[in-house]
């Protein structure tokens, strides 16, 4: 795709640079603002509203991003622009240099403190994510982006979900609501091939209810493929990614398999439990950290209650040397989506609801601007002094 694919409201505003990637929903550039200089990450997606999950995933990934802009290890959303031909949606955000499967892959990229300090922020965003009340549900190696300064920021929200019921008004701390369970009939969760090697196995097994764990299981997916430098659980289908779970995880007993609320499940993992048994170890080899080991066995826990929460995790051994208390922000407040995420709405309600949001945050940039050349205009009358300060914080404002 080249420039002129690009509709000319948004040249006006971005020089394109270099095509990042393309694939079968949307293509992303890497541009520079025209304004202020600063290199950002362009995202069109195709046709956003084509039918109702596609159309729900947009909004999703929108409007949560907006909703947890302010952690510095999740990716910011600069801004979202209509196409000319209503239908792509244009998303600009910060730009990073590369992601996590991208390192991995490399080969030795990573030395153990990358590992133990990317796997810390990770545990920060997550714990962010769910004192809100909010979980993922797509976290892996590639959703986890990074720069050459090995700072980590998760993205792709488009599959995130609140576990706040509408009638609810109750608050609590941030694993109070961990066993709080959605109905997982969502589509997007049906043989989601992509990232069916970081499913828990209460979504693999069709079960009718997941938790904040299910977040957790994928932690330690990733934490297990950057101690083993490749894929832990690289499943061809939903039974073979069950078989090699059930190879490397400690047998459940009929209480843990009852806590996965699927008779499906029951009956797929009593036949693969019959297959031969490996530790975990083996997998990793003798040179991995104690500590490492030890934390990802707690993760990778078939029942999802029994699962380390992030805050048990974030006080692990493991992570120690890079725990800083301070930094681990919370959420005061449950976050939901503007339109209930129970169901799908209509292709038009998304559509008509995102428009409204995009004008707004316009009308606030707007008023943002006014409110930022006010203050320049009042400190340019005050001693030098002041100047460069103001200039500075001006100069990182938001886009268009």
């Amino acid at each position: 795709m080249s420039e002129c694919d690009i509709e000319n409201t948004i040249l006006k505003h971005y020089d394109i640079v270099k095509r990042l990637g393309k694939g079968a929903y949307g293509i992303v550039w890497r541009a520079k603002n025209k304004k202020n200089g600063n290199t950002v990450a362009l995202k069109k997606i195709f046709d956003a509203f084509r039918n109702q999950t596609d159309a729900q995933r947009t909004f999703r990934e929108i409007t949560f991003l907006q909703a947890f802009a302010g952690h510095p290890n999740i990716i910011r959303l600069l801004n979202v622009i209509k196409a000319d031909n209503n239908k792509d949606i244009y998303l600009v955000f910060e730009h990073m240099e590369t992601d996590l499967h991208n390192c991995i892959k490399k080969g030795n990229v990573l030395k153990d403190v990358h590992k133990k300090y990317i796997f810390y922020q990770l545990l920060r965003a997550v714990k962010y994510l769910h004192s809100a009340n909010v979980i993922h549900r797509d976290l892996k190696p590639s959703n986890i982006l990074l720069d050459s300064d090995c700072l980590v920021k998760v993205c792709d929200f488009g599959l995130t979900r609140s576990l706040t019921r509408l009638h609810d008004g109750v608050r609590g701390s941030v694993e109070s609501f961990s066993d709080t369970a959605v109905n997982s009939g969502d589509p997007e969760l049906t043989e989601y091939v992509a990232t069916r090697w970081y499913r828990a196995p209460e979504i693999l097994l069709a079960s009718s209810r997941y938790t904040k764990f299910v977040d957790m299981w994928s932690l330690g997916c990733i934490l297990g493929e950057m101690l083993r430098g490749k894929p832990l659980f690289p499943g061809s289908s939903t039974i073979n990614q069950i078989e090699r779970i059930v190879s490397v995880v400690d047998k459940p007993s009929d209480e843990d398999i009852a806590s996965l609320h699927s008779e499906y499940g029951r009956s797929i993992l009593a036949k693969a439990f019959q297959k031969p048994r490996r530790p975990i170890e083996t997998f990793l080899g003798a040179d991995v950290d104690r500590n490492a080991v030890d934390l990802l066995k707690k993760l990778l826990i078939l029942n999802p209650s029994k699962r380390l929460t992030v805050e048990e995790a974030i006080n692990h051994s493991y992570v120690k040397k890079f725990r800083d208390p301070s930094s681990e922000i919370v959420m005061d407040h449950d976050v939901t989506p503007p339109l209930s995420d129970d169901l799908q709405l209509s292709v038009a309600d998304y559509q008509q609801k995102l428009y409204e949001i995009i004008l707004e945050k316009k009308a606030q940039r707007r008023i943002q601007r006014i409110l930022r050349t006010m203050k320049l205009e009042d400190e340019r009358s005050m001693p030098d002094r002041s100047v460069s300060l103001s200039l500075k914080f001006y100069h990182q404002g938001d886009n268009i």
